[in-house]
């Protein structure tokens, strides 16, 4: 029996089921997430990974009633909220790529102690594992994968597993916006799989970036966690 299904909050019932990634499935993404950091993080401009995030954005903007849906059958929220949800993450896609170049930039950083001044910006850090909750679906990844897309961090993500549908949709998204195979990899994997993930030298999944902006908020959008 595998840990991730959609199961209908309202009457309990089991929607559908997601196989449970293999081992052997996990360390192949691992590999491609490591491959996508050695080539296009590596070779790609600021602009160039700019544009697939707001691509993505608009994906989300386009077709935000059929996301909505999504996250309706699997945690239960209410649809206006669920619509309201996608749209924000549009947005928030859209405010990383409208100011990547500036986000990217270097900057004087005033260092008191020793009276001098250094450069500092956002860091490439390689693969960025990251674990999300069910209560934003598509939020809680948008704020985490934004900032680590513009910047070049390919993204290892396993979602909730209430929330296999919504973390499949994702991954269709990004595909399609055109991100290289390797640069967004959902993984549907047990919690003792994300131990050795954590463990493994090509994943920094206990580290964030050395600075990233927050995305614009509005009165109404989730409160961050």
């Amino acid at each position: 029996m595998s840990d991730y299904a959609v199961i209908n909050p309202a009457t309990g019932e089991q929607v559908k089921e997601y196989p449970t990634i293999t081992d052997e499935e996990l360390r192949a993404a691992i590999d491609r997430a490591d491959a996508a950091y050695k080539s296009w993080s590596n070779s790609s401009t600021v602009a160039e990974r700019a544009a697939l995030v707001r691509k993505v954005g608009d994906l989300h903007k386009e077709r935000a009633n059929e996301l909505a849906e999504i996250i309706v059958r699997e945690m239960g929220k209410p649809k206006a909220q669920a619509v309201g949800e996608v749209e924000f993450c549009g947005a928030i896609y859209g405010f990383y790529a409208d100011n990547a170049e500036d986000l990217m930039a270097d900057e004087p950083i005033k260092l008191l102690w020793w009276r001098r001044h250094r450069a500092g910006a956002a860091e490439l850090l390689r693969d960025a594992a990251r674990v999300m909750p069910w209560n934003y679906p598509y939020y809680q990844v948008a704020r985490f994968a934004g900032p680590n897309l513009v910047i070049g961090n390919p993204i290892l993500l396993k979602h909730a597993p209430q929330c296999p549908e919504s973390a499949e949709a994702m991954q269709g998204l990004f595909d399609e916006a055109g991100f290289p195979e390797g640069a967004y990899e959902n993984i549907y994997a047990t919690n003792d799989q994300v131990e050795w993930v954590i463990g493994d030298p090509a994943s920094t999944a206990s580290r964030s970036p050395v600075r990233s902006a927050p995305a614009p908020r509005s009165p109404r959008s989730p409160a961050a966690t």
